[in-house]
């Protein structure tokens, strides 16, 4: 089976590119579930109703989110109530939402998305290794093809979870640094890892805002406000082709495709 996960959606210029792209990315890589990371969908902060309802025709599957998740208080209210809508696993008890859902692929084939967070350079959250330890022992021994998006940090972090999980999960692929990395391979044990899909946005920017805003904080070490950019808008997205029997990756596929309609 192929499946099919976008990275970090920016803003509107990041909706639209969704909506004028994946659709036909979907058809010509027979992708069979899709992911999207919509933790900057609204605004380049956080998550809302309308967002998710603006995007919920195209063939999304599960969407993750990360530490921008919290931004929108809108968006928090609804982690319980979209089953298919993911905060990191690692947050403390008590928070609303859930960080693990398992799913069917166009073929009948049981997904489980695991949505997890790093710790270098970001919060003092659980483990995301022990938390990823419990979620796949708790899974179905049914359930093999099993993905997990990394919102972290540190290059270092997302690769350790990796080889940490080899041959236990499908595929490890990073978010949150909004950069696409060029080292996917799949592990010597069958899990395929990237250590960041990048961003599905404007790349005439710092990653996804107006650089102008960027510069002015931190030439100034004051507060400005962030504003998304417009220019260059592309979707980032990476291919795993996984053998639905044992749950190991086959190959792993890096794409960036500009959206030709925003410039």
């Amino acid at each position: 089976m192929k499946l099919l996960f976008v990275g970090d959606v920016i803003g509107k210029p990041g909706r639209r590119a969704l909506q004028n792209i994946l659709p036909r990315l979907v058809d010509h890589h027979r992708a069979d579930f899709v992911v999207v990371n919509v933790e900057n969908s609204a605004g380049g902060f956080g998550v809302t109703p309308e967002v998710l309802a603006e995007i919920a025709d195209l063939p999304i599957d599960c969407y993750t989110t990360g530490n921008h998740v919290w931004d929108k208080k809108e968006g928090v209210d609804i982690l319980d109530r979209e089953k298919n809508l993911l905060r990191p696993a690692n947050y403390p008890d008590g928070n609303p939402g859930h960080g693990l859902y398992v799913g069917e692929s166009a073929g009948g084939v049981k997904v489980a998305v695991i949505n997890l967070e790093g710790r270098v350079f970001m919060h003092n959250l659980d483990s995301p290794f022990l938390v990823a330890d419990r979620l796949v022992k708790q899974l179905d021994p049914k359930v093999k093809v099993i993905f997990i998006d990394f919102h972290a940090e540190a290059t270092s972090e997302k690769q350790a979870l990796a080889f940490y999980l080899d041959g236990r999960v499908s595929a490890v692929v990073g978010t949150h640094t909004h950069v696409p990395t060029a080292d996917e391979r799949v592990l010597p044990a069958g899990t395929a890892l990237l250590t960041d899909v990048g961003m599905t946005g404007p790349y005439e920017s710092i990653i996804g805002m107006r650089a102008d805003k960027v510069l002015k904080r931190i030439l100034l070490q004051t507060h400005a406000s962030f504003e998304v950019a417009k220019r260059d808008v592309r979707l980032a997205a990476v291919v795993i082709d996984i053998d639905e029997a044992t749950g190991k990756a086959r190959g792993i596929e890096r794409l960036l495709v500009k959206d030709e309609s925003q410039g």
